[in-house]
C-alpha cells in the first residue's frame, strides 16, 4: 500500500514538474520590470526557454546573453545562469504562470522586483532596430551640426544607420562619419561624429517604417529633421 501511494506521489510530482516546464517553454517578451514603487521597463526586451534547459536572451533583433535554466517544481522558483555574464547573486524569481503570462518576484537589495512578460511568438522591436537603413532628408528645421535647412540646397542629403553601431551622413556639408547609441528605455539616439570638429549630440527619435523625425535635445531651439526611408543610395 505504501509502494502505492509513492507511486501516486511519484506521479502527481513528475507530472506537475513537467506541465510547469512545458508552460514556461518558449519565448517570452517583458511587458513590464517594476523596482520598488518604480516602472523600469527595458525597451524589446525578451528571453527564449528551450526544452533543453538552455536559454537565451536579448533586446530586439539583438541576442546578447545565452546560458541554463531551471524550475523548482515544488516551490516554482526559477533560476538562470547567463554563461558569457555576471553571476547572479540573488535569490531565484518565484514564477507564476497563467496561459500566456507570467510573473517574476523576487527581492534585490532590498527592493521588491516585479517582472511582467507575455508569451510571444516573434521577437520584439526596439527604437533602435526602426532606425536601421537608409533614410533620405525630407525637410530640416533650425540651425544644428547636420544637414543644411530645406531649399538651401540642391544636394540630395541622407542618413544612413548601419547594424554594427556605425552612421554614416551624406550632406552639403560633406560626409559625416561616426557611432551611434540607442537609449535602453525611451526613443532617443546619441550621434558621436569622428574628430573633434563636431560634438556629439542627442535627438529624440519619432519613426515608423518609412519616415521618421529627429528632434534635437538639449537646446533651446527647435531643430528638427524629417526623413524618408530609401532604398538606393542618391547619385
Amino acid at each position: 500500500m505504501r509502494i502505492f501511494y509513492f507511486l501516486i506521489l511519484f506521479s502527481l510530482c513528475f507530472f506537475t514538474s513537467c506541465e510547469n516546464k512545458q508552460a514556461i517553454e518558449g519565448l517570452w517578451v517583458v511587458k513590464s520590470v517594476i523596482v520598488g514603487e518604480e516602472k523600469i521597463t527595458p525597451n524589446g526586451r525578451w528571453m527564449r526557454f528551450n526544452s533543453d534547459f538552455t536559454q537565451q536572451s536579448g533586446n530586439g533583433w539583438f541576442q546578447h546573453s545565452i546560458g541554463t535554466w531551471s524550475l523548482n517544481p515544488k516551490t516554482n522558483e526559477l533560476s538562470i545562469l547567463n554563461s558569457n555574464g555576471l553571476n547572479d547573486l540573488n535569490e531565484p524569481f518565484k514564477v507564476m504562470i497563467n496561459k500566456n503570462e507570467m510573473t517574476w518576484k523576487r527581492m534585490e537589495e532590498g527592493d521588491s522586483i516585479k517582472v511582467s512578460l507575455i508569451r510571444s511568438y516573434k521577437l520584439p522591436e526596439t527604437y533602435g532596430d526602426n532606425l536601421l537603413g537608409l533614410w533620405k532628408l525630407e525637410e530640416a528645421i533650425g540651425e544644428g551640426n547636420y544637414f543644411t535647412q530645406s531649399g538651401n540646397t540642391n544636394t540630395v542629403e541622407y542618413l544612413f544607420f548601419r547594424w554594427d553601431k556605425r552612421f554614416v551622413i551624406g550632406s552639403e556639408k560633406g560626409r559625416i562619419n561616426g557611432v551611434y547609441n540607442v537609449h535602453g528605455h525611451k526613443p532617443e539616439v546619441e550621434l558621436i561624429p569622428y574628430g573633434d570638429q563636431l560634438k556629439r549630440d542627442f535627438w529624440k527619435v519619432d519613426s515608423n517604417k518609412n519616415s521618421m523625425t529627429l528632434k534635437l535635445l538639449n537646446t533651446d531651439s527647435i531643430v528638427t529633421r524629417t526623413f524618408k526611408r530609401i532604398h538606393d543610395f542618391p547619385q
